[in-house]
């Protein structure tokens, strides 16, 4: 009785089992009643009808990343590069993921791989490193429409690395050295250019302050002597002025000519101390003249009476 009860208990289990089934949060089961799809059971407690149904796929619903091996790769300018990336895939068709592939993750993998290798023979070797989004959004689109009878949903595409081989690296060291080399010694004649002009400029400025300086000055001196022009003539005037008052004073004229008389003696006086020659007034000259004729006519009347 108890082996009977015993194999009772472990059938009444074994039935129970396959009465009830719990889908969790994360997956999704198809189920089959005698080998013909019968349906999805999403997330919960479903009851199944035993030997008659079985869970034949589970799926999972959450995005899975998908590593995409290193491959080998020929850019639009003839130059071999490894590219590697990740794929970012979401059941959302259990049954199309179940019947309308064999394995929807190899491919993916083997599609995503195969639209890199097109899209990446489309670019040079600079536009996969500068275009890379672009690349990865062309690739989604690309695996995604191809995807689309699986079931699956492709979220996004990631390039991981691109790596050239040795002798395009190299290359491209010597290319960046050249270019640096090259914007170096743009600089540098930029900036002797730039020195030129600002030098250029300075001596400019300094020619035209010194002429504005030396036109001032010309300016100023002018002025100056314009001025001093004026005082002169303001005093001569006035002196002139004041003389005519005095000479119309009784006796000013005496006075004018005995001023006048002094002045002369003062200027004859300084005359004589400097000059080397003699200098004599006029009349004292005509009466010097006068004496020297007659020394020389008393000369020749003696020279004249000894002949004889």
């Amino acid at each position: 009785m108890l082996a009977i009860f015993t194999f009772a208990f472990l059938g009444f289990l074994f039935i129970l089992l396959k009465l009830i089934l719990v889908v969790e949060m994360r997956e999704v089961c198809v189920v089959e009643r005698l080998g013909k799809f019968n349906g999805i059971r999403q997330p919960g407690l479903h009851f199944l009808i035993p030997f008659f149904d079985k869970v034949a796929y589970r799926h999972e619903t959450r995005e899975q990343v998908l590593d995409i091996p290193s491959q080998s790769c020929i850019s639009r300018d003839n130059i071999q590069i490894d590219v590697d990336g990740l794929v970012y895939i979401q059941v959302m068709d259990g049954a199309k993921a179940s019947y309308g592939i064999e394995d929807y993750r190899r491919a993916s993998i083997n599609l995503a791989q195969t639209t890199m290798r097109s899209e990446i023979g489309k670019l040079k070797l600079g536009q996969t490193f500068s275009e890379r989004d672009k690349l990865n959004e062309t690739i989604v689109r690309e695996v995604d429409k191809a995807s689309d009878p699986w079931g699956i949903k492709v979220l996004r595409y990631e390039v991981r690395n691109i790596t050239p081989s040795h002798n395009v690296v190299h290359t491209l060291e010597k290319q960046m050295e050249a270019e640096r080399k090259k914007r170096a010694e743009i600089t540098l004649a930029e900036a002797e250019r730039e020195s030129t002009i600002n030098l250029s400029e300075g001596e400019r400025q300094e020619a035209i302050n010194m002429s504005e300086g030396d036109k001032q000055r010309q300016i100023n001196e002018a002025h100056g002597r314009a001025k001093e022009i004026e005082i002169l003539a303001d005093a001569t005037a006035q002196g002139i002025n004041m003389i005519a008052q005095a000479s119309a004073q009784p006796c000013g004229d005496k006075a004018i000519k005995v001023r006048l008389l002094n002045e002369f003696i003062k200027q004859t006086g300084k005359i004589l101390a400097t000059a080397e020659v003699s200098v004599l007034p006029t009349e004292v000259a005509k009466l010097d003249g006068f004496f020297n004729g007659m020394e020389q006519v008393t000369k020749t009347t003696t020279t004249v009476q000894g002949g004889k």
